[in-house]
Formats: C-alpha cells, structure tokens, sequence
C-alpha cells in the first residue's frame, strides 16, 4: 500500500494589513520532500503520523512538501498556486497511491481564492482518483466548507483550544484513513452548520468537560469521528461560522443525528464557553487583588497567532504608569528595535523606541531609555511536541517592568520567551502574554491567576461590528440566532 503525505497551511486574517508572499511560508517553515524534522509543526502533524503508520504497517510512504506561514493577511495569489502546484506535482510523480494524508489549516484565503483548502482537497481528489482515500487534519479555527467534506473521505480536527492535540488527533486521521483503505470502516459525514460565529475554550468549563465526552464517544456506537469547527472570526468569507462534522461507520443519519445534537448544545451556552475581558487598567486592578503570583495577563486582541502584528503597546503603556509592579511582557515583535539592542549588547543603556508601528489601534510607540538584560541570535521556545522560533530577540528593563522584543512574529506559548533570556518569572506580579489561549497548558502550572484582557484589537474583537462582505446570513450575533435562542 503507497502512501503521500504534504502539508500546506496558514491561518488568514483578511482584515489584517501584513501579506502573506510564499517568502513568508519559506522563512517560517518549509520542508522540501524528505527534509521534515521528527517533530510536527502545528499543521504538519500529519507527516508524523504517516511516518509512524509506515514503519508500523509496512506501507510505501511518499513525502511532499510540508510549510507553514505565521497567521497575516491575504496570501498572494502567485504564492498560493505555486505552493499547491508543487505538492499536486509531487503527487502526480507518487501515482499510483491508496492514501493521501494532508496537513492544513482550514482558515486560509489568497486572492481569488476564499477557500483555498477546498481547493487543494478537490485536485487531490481529480488527481488521486474515486478510489484513494483522502484524509486532511484541521485546525478548529478552520472554515469548514462543503467543498472539503465532498473531496475528502475524513477530516479531523483539533479538539483542544489551546492545541495541545495536534499530533494525537494526525494520528486518528492516520489510523482511521488506513482502516477505510482497507475496507474496514465507511465513514459515512455529516456537517451541521451552527449558523454562529463563536467558540469556546477547553481550558475551562463548559468546553473541558465537553471535549472529554466528545473523546468518550469517538470509537462507540458506530461513531467514528467528531469534529467541533468554531471558525475563524477574522476572515470575511461565506463559510465563516461554527460547524460540527461528524462520521458514522456506514450511517449518514447516525451522524446527522449526532452533529445537530452536539451543536445544538453549544449554541445553548451562548458566551458561557468565553470568560470576561477587562480592560487593561481593570485587568491590572484585578491582577493586583491575587495573592501571590505571577498572573498572566492574556493580550488576546494582539496574539500573532490571529494574523495581527504582536506589537501594540496598551499593556505596556498601562504598567509603565505603575512603576511599583514587578512585571514581564512578551514576545512583542519589533525587528529593528530588537536589532538595536542586540547591537548594543547585553547590559548596554540606551534610548529605544519600539512597538506601535503596524496599525493605529496598535497603540502608541513606547520612547524609553533601557538596559538590555540578554540578547539571542534565535530565542527557540518549546509549543507541544513542536520548537518556534521567535528569531533574534532581545530582553530589555524599564524600572520594573521587562519586555522582550522578537524579531519573528509568534505567539508567547512558553515561559521559555522569558526565561530563556534571563527573566525571572517568579519574581514577577504580572506577565503579559501575547497569546489568545495556546499559551495556558505552559503557563498555567506557574501562574497564581490568568485574565484575559480587551485592550481593544488590532484583531476585530468585537464580532457583532465586524464589517463582512461575504459572509452567509443569517448568523448569529449579526442577526438574530434563526433556529435557536442565543445569548
């Protein structure tokens, strides 16, 4: 049996004003056939698994191209065909194959193209033949379009928000996908459209709870897979929206029966599956009444992670007016300010600007005399099973309060972005982290408190004012919910 594995992803934030161009793929992350590490990337998770199946089964596996380019704006249209003609190339070279195993996102646009993975699913599919089985890993934060589920034989996705189950869920893919090569399964799907827009954290309740049953029920009572899609919020495309896909073993009604169940009653949550966000001097006012510490502070509205910059300075401005707390804050991206200060050196003074720059709700540049505490030519942090790398950074102390400055735009998923330059985070009241929730499995364990704070975008934080174009309505909350009371 031959198996091709490649991967291809990006999250796409179309209101964000960074472009994505195939050098932002390259310099993120870009393996050419046989060069992926042993270790998955968020989205590249399947190439593991086709690795681990392979050597378990005995089976011929083929590898594409595997990349990834951090969340931004739009993908140019040249370097999303480009990229997608390379692995359709490297396909056609595998034929004959039984399995095709895919690693995307779920949330990429390029210009003409609004549902780029769709796309992609569907050349595989003319490619590959009626007879292939065709798997694809998601991220939850995916679109998840009828053109996927029609041109794939499985999708699975992540469960888990933060994504601490990338690799666990590949390999479902992997193990369902050869059972169904085999003819020991019929996944038979079935998409229930929530007609919201919204998601939930499993970090705490009612999300935990529910992932665990959703988990409980997966290889029971004919169901063989279940998919929870809440979207991604920032991208004015039809299928924007939260979606449940289900696959029965030969019973399509089964399934139906179970998708509508399931998103029925995560409508029935409303906002319960979100926690409150204040505002940043509320945040730090609550911050403050935690005993011991530190307590992470969740810039959620500047998370890189979520196609913006990293770079606002709202949370910075606000603890520099309180100079008696002991605080951290990273990664905020700024190149040339990072590369100031590596120039200079650690333990060098000197008056810096930085932050502010990619958007006005960015907030304010900070203009401040600092020490750099530490420089690195490549500050690398541990995310799950897989290594970031945030580029050349540097550490910098105004009074109290530590900021560290990256070159590359990557979400703070570890305290290794502070400790790895010499920060202590012990020693420190409040740490702000530029992360929507990717960042709580690592920080969790050593935070007193976490808050998550609206210091008002860039990322559209408020879904109701979110100027969409595209999108299909009804939908909840820009209209009223059509089959279900929300709220």
């Amino acid at each position: 049996m031959r198996l091709f594995a490649a991967s291809l992803a990006t999250e796409t934030n179309t209101f964000a004003p960074i472009p994505t161009d195939r050098r932002a793929f390259v310099s993120a992350f870009y393996a050419r056939p046989g060069e992926h590490p042993p270790w998955p990337t968020l989205c590249s998770a399947p190439m593991i698994a086709a690795r681990e199946l392979a050597a378990a089964e005995g089976l011929t596996l083929i590898e594409g191209t595997a990349t990834w380019a951090e969340p931004a704006g739009l993908v140019g249209r040249a370097a999303y065909e480009s990229l997608r003609d390379e692995i359709l190339d490297q396909l056609r070279a595998a034929l004959p194959v039984d399995i095709v195993l895919l690693g995307l996102h779920g949330a990429m646009v390029a210009e003409g193209y609004d549902d780029c993975e769709g796309d992609l699913l569907a050349r595989v599919r003319a490619i590959a033949g009626p007879g292939c089985t065709i798997g694809a890993e998601l991220d939850l934060h995916a679109h998840l379009t009828e053109t996927m589920v029609r041109a794939a034989d499985l999708i699975v996705s992540f469960k888990e928000f933060p994504h601490t189950d990338f690799l666990a869920r590949a390999r479902d893919l992997a193990r369902l996908c050869l059972a169904r090569a085999r003819g020991a399964i019929r996944p038979a799907p079935a998409l229930f459209d929530m007609r919201a827009i919204g998601g939930f954290m499993t970090s705490r309740e009612p999300g935990r709870s529910f992932v665990d049953r959703l988990l409980a029920m997966e290889g029971r009572d004919g169901i063989l897979s279940i998919s929870v899609n809440h979207g991604f919020q920032a991208a004015d495309v039809y299928d924007v929206g939260s979606k449940v896909l289900v696959y029965a073993d030969g019973d399509a009604d089964a399934a139906a029966r179970l998708a509508e169940q399931l998103g029925r009653e995560i409508l029935s949550w409303g906002r319960a599956g979100v926690p409150p966000h204040p505002k940043p001097t509320e945040a730090i006012a609550e911050a403050l009444a935690i005993p011991g510490g530190p307590v992470v502070l969740a810039d959620r509205w500047d998370n890189p992670g979520g196609g913006v910059a990293g770079d606002s300075t709202v949370l910075a401005e606000a603890l520099l007016a309180r100079p008696e707390i002991p605080a951290a804050l990273g990664a905020l991206w700024d190149p040339v300010a990072a590369s100031f200060c590596i120039a200079a050196g650690a333990g060098a003074t000197l008056p810096l600007r930085f932050g502010g720059k990619a958007t006005p709700s960015s907030g304010r540049p900070v203009d401040a005399t600092v020490t750099v505490r530490a420089v690195t030519e490549d500050l690398r942090i541990p995310f799950e099973q897989s290594v970031v790398s945030l580029g050349p950074s540097a550490a910098v102390s105004i009074g109290a309060l530590d900021v560290v400055l990256s070159s590359t735009r990557a979400q703070t998923f570890n305290p290794a972005v502070f400790t790895e330059l010499g920060i202590d985070l012990a020693a420190k009241k409040i740490v702000v982290v530029k992360s929507s929730n990717h960042f709580h499995a690592a920080f969790a364990p050593i935070a007193a408190g976490v808050i998550y704070v609206d210091c008002g975008g860039p990322y559209p934080p408020d879904t109701a004012r979110i100027p969409y174009t595209k999108v299909r309505r009804p939908i909840w909350p820009l209209d009223p919910h059509p089959f279900a009371a929300v709220g």
